[in-house]
């Protein structure tokens, strides 16, 4: 290990704005809320408050200090845990149902989302095993078959809750780590030409998945019905301008945006904030991974680098998957904005995985 010294600031302070930023654009969306049901929104706020965002700054401070060796060392029995509680919640009982999505676990009053713990897991794990086995990755019995098993296993217990767009998530950075490792990239063609076969198969047998890839071809069909939330987003997103309407006074989360807290979050702050501020959050989220990316490739450990490759790459194209899908260049799906969104377990986690990064950066060699 390398000498203890300041994480990356750098790197912090990009956390911080983006958690900052994230905190009053939910806020802001929430206000939405009150137009439905104010209990509601009351309730909605007090979880993103005191079970994602205090804990979250926490766990922030709390893991950039803990050594990420321990990771290491654990990764395999926290994916056995992860795979654990991602059964359990098939429990009659015990999972949480919500719009035919059974993906959350009740935890007294309150509700834990256990594919964000299995995100973090496998990739720790997959990290342990790459950084292992070092050069031999570029073998297919110590490279592509490892990747292939974690992801079946991803796919056996996420496509059942149903989730697919956490599945894609977890398989693109599990792809972007198996490449920095060594992989090669005709085994990463074949088995994304693989995967988006079994991708089109199950678009074909799940109606909801039809009717976004439909509404992707054509945007302005259905405007009433399956296509309302791109339909709605884009207004909300166009009528934002350039400098936008100013914090508070968008008008589509007020009973037009389906989601305006969950993955439509995007499209409040669009319309509050126009053009000028939709990138200055966007430039946040490129700065903190360009950063992110600059801790890995100075790591001392290759388990330390793959880790922080993972972390950013799932945040990363979770974040811009959910925008891409806001603007139609992407078909629509269900997973959150990172730092932004409604959703305390997701706030919580990505506060601790930014931890883990900063402590990656406190024993690497120091980042220009």
């Amino acid at each position: 290990m390398a000498r203890v010294h300041r994480m990356d600031t750098k790197l912090l302070v990009s956390i911080l704005l983006l958690v900052t930023a994230g905190f009053f654009i939910f806020l802001s969306a929430s206000l939405g809320l009150l137009a439905r049901d104010t209990a509601h929104f009351s309730s909605i706020a007090f979880k993103q408050i005191f079970f994602g965002l205090i804990p979250g700054v926490l766990a922030l401070y709390g893991l950039s200090r803990f050594d990420y060796l321990f990771w290491r060392k654990s990764s395999f029995y926290v994916f056995v845990l992860a795979i654990i509680l991602n059964l359990v919640i098939f429990i009659p009982g015990v999972g949480i149902n919500t719009n035919g999505a059974t993906r959350w676990l009740a935890i007294g009053a309150y509700s834990l989302q256990v594919s964000e713990i299995l995100k973090i897991a496998v990739i720790m794990y997959f990290a342990a095993w790459l950084s292992g086995v070092g050069a031999r990755v570029s073998e297919w019995k110590y490279g592509l078959l490892p990747l292939v098993i974690i992801l079946a296993i991803c796919a056996g217990l996420l496509l059942a809750q149903p989730d697919t767009d956490t599945f894609v998530v977890i398989a693109a950075s599990l792809i972007a780590m198996f490449l920095v490792a060594g992989g090669k990239w005709r085994q990463v063609f074949l088995l994304v030409f693989v995967g988006l076969l079994g991708l089109s198969l199950i678009v074909s047998v799940r109606p909801y998945l039809r009717a976004r890839v439909e509404n992707f071809i054509h945007p302005s069909s259905e405007s009433l019905g399956s296509g309302y939330q791109l339909q709605q987003s884009l207004i909300a997103i166009g009528s934002g301008g350039i400098t936008g309407k100013g914090f508070g006074q968008s008008v589509q989360k007020f009973g037009f945006l389906p989601e305006p807290v969950g993955d439509s979050i995007f499209a409040v702050a669009a319309e509050e904030f126009g053009f000028v501020g939709s990138i200055a959050l966007i430039a946040l989220f490129v700065f903190f991974t360009i950063r992110a990316f600059k801790v890995a490739g100075v790591a001392t450990t290759a388990f330390g680098g793959l880790l922080v490759v993972g972390i950013v790459s799932f945040m990363i194209a979770q974040s811009f998957i959910n925008i891409a899908a806001m603007i139609g260049v992407v078909p629509l799906s269900g997973i959150p904005l990172i730092f932004v969104s409604q959703g305390g377990t997701a706030l919580l986690l990505a506060l601790a995985e930014a931890g883990i990064i900063l402590n990656v950066s406190r024993h690497g060699r120091v980042v220009e």
